[in-house]
C-alpha cells in the first residue's frame, strides 16, 4: 500500500506541475486573443473574464492527456535515474505492477476528461455563443471606446468619440456613414457633432442622437457635396433583430449530436471520445519509455516520447478530417488509431518481459532462416 501511494503521488505531483505550466501558457495566449477582440470593439471589455472562463473546459480537455503523459515520463524517469525503480524491482515490484497502478490514475483522468469533453465543453461553447449574442443585442454605448475608431454594430458606419462623460454623454463625435448596398450613386455621409448620446426607440433599435453639428453628403467620385448644419440628427446604429451566431457541432449537447445525421456529426462524436480514450493508451506507451539508466538522465527519452505523442495526436486530427470528408467509413471511425497505439504500448511494455523477449527472438530466428 505504501508503494501504491508513493507511485500515485509522484505521478500526480508531476502531472499537476506540468498542467499548471501548460494552462498558464495557453490561458495567457487566449487572454491576449480575447483582449484583442475586446479592444477592437467586438464585445464589451467587461466580458473578457467571462469568455476566458468559458474557454477553460476546452483548453483543459486538450491539455490533460499531454500533462498526464509528461507527468509519467518525469516521475518515472526521475525514479529510474535515482535508482528508486531498481530498488523497487529488486524487492519484487514488477514493471507490470507499476503500470497497473499508473493505469488506475489514468482511468480517473479519462473519466474526468470524458465528462469535460462530452458535457462541459459543449455547454461552455454554447454559453459563450449566448453571451456574445447578448452582448451584440445590447451593443451601443457599452461597446464604444473613447479615442478609437470603431464600426457601428450594424456595420454601416464608423464612429469616433473623443470623450465619454460621466452620464454617458458623448463629446465631439465623428461619424462616417457608408453608402447603402443598393445605392448605385454611392452617396456617403460625414457627420461631425459637438455632442451626442445613444437612445433606444420603442421598437428596440438603438439610435445615435447627435446635436449641434455638420453633415457632409456626397459621392467620392463627384464634386457635388452638400453641407448641412443641424441642431439635432438621429441615425440607427443597431437594428432590433440580432441574428444568432452560427452554431458549430462542437457546441451541441451529446443527445442532439447523436440525433444529427451526416459525417460531420460522426466525426465530432468520435473526437469527443478519442481524447479521453487516448489517456490509458498513452500510459501504456509512457511507462516503458520512462525507463532510463543513471548515465542517461531522467530526460533521455523525453524527445522521442513527445514525437510519439505528437504523432498520435496528429493521427487523431487527420482521422477526424477523414471522417468529415467520408474518406474513412463511419464504422471504422478513429478506432484504428487507438488500436495502433494499443499495439505499440503492449510491444513497448512487453519488450523487457521474458515471454515477450522469447517470442521476439523466435521471430527473428525464423526470419533469418527464411532469408
Amino acid at each position: 500500500m505504501i508503494v501504491f501511494r508513493y507511485l500515485i503521488g509522484e505521478v500526480l505531483k508531476a502531472q499537476l506541475a506540468v498542467l499548471t505550466v501548460l494552462l498558464t501558457i495557453f490561458i495567457s495566449q487566449q487572454f491576449v486573443r480575447v483582449l484583442g477582440d475586446a479592444s477592437d470593439g467586438e464585445f464589451p471589455a467587461s466580458l473578457v473574464v467571462t469568455l476566458l472562463g468559458l474557454n477553460m473546459p476546452q483548453l483543459t480537455v486538450l491539455i490533460l492527456p499531454l500533462s498526464f503523459f509528461l507527468g509519467i515520463l518525469l516521475a518515472h524517469g526521475r525514479m529510474y535515474a535515482e535508482n528508486e525503480m531498481v530498488v523497487l524491482h529488486g524487492v519484487g515490484v514488477s514493471e507490470w505492477y507499476v503500470t497497473r497502478v499508473t493505469l488506475i490514475l489514468a482511468l480517473i483522468n479519462m473519466v474526468f476528461t470524458a465528462y469535460l469533453a462530452i458535457y462541459v465543453s459543449p455547454w461552455a461553447e454554447e454559453r459563450q455563443n449566448q453571451v456574445l449574442e447578448q452582448a451584440q443585442s445590447e451593443a451601443g454605448l457599452a461597446a464604444l471606446t473613447q479615442g478609437r475608431f470603431q464600426a457601428s454594430p450594424n456595420g454601416r458606419a464608423v464612429l469616433f468619440v473623443e470623450k465619454i462623460g460621466k452620464n454617458n454623454d458623448l463629446d465631439k463625435v465623428f461619424v462616417a456613414q457608408l453608402p447603402e448596398k443598393d445605392d448605385e450613386q454611392g452617396v456617403a455621409n460625414i457627420i461631425v457633432a459637438k455632442q451626442g448620446k445613444v437612445i433606444e426607440d420603442e421598437f428596440g433599435s438603438q439610435l445615435l442622437q447627435l446635436e449641434d453639428g455638420l453633415r457632409y453628403q456626397g459621392s467620392p467620385n463627384k464634386m457635388n457635396y452638400q453641407i448641412v448644419e443641424f441642431g439635432g440628427y438621429k441615425m440607427e446604429i443597431k437594428e432590433q433583430e440580432v441574428d444568432q451566431r452560427n452554431r458549430k457541432l462542437s457546441a451541441m449537447p451529446i443527445d442532439t449530436l447523436l440525433d444529427t445525421p451526416g459525417p460531420e456529426a460522426v466525426a465530432e462524436f468520435q473526437w469527443r471520445l478519442a481524447i479521453p480514450i487516448s489517456i490509458p493508451l498513452l500510459t501504456l506507451i509512457a511507462v516503458p519509455l520512462a525507463r532510463v539508466n543513471v548515465r542517461q538522465g531522467k530526460f533521455a527519452k523525453m524527445f522521442p516520447a513527445i514525437l510519439l505523442y505528437l504523432g498520435y495526436f496528429g493521427l487523431m486530427v487527420a482521422g477526424r478530417k477523414a471522417l468529415q470528408d467520408e474518406v474513412i467509413p463511419a464504422y471504422l471511425g478513429m478506432w484504428w488509431i487507438h488500436v495502433c497505439a494499443l499495439v505499440m504500448g503492449v510491444l513497448l511494455l512487453g519488450k523487457e518481459r521474458p515471454k515477450t523477449a522469447k517470442l521476439m527472438n523466435m521471430f527473428k530466428r525464423n526470419k533469418q532462416v527464411s532469408a
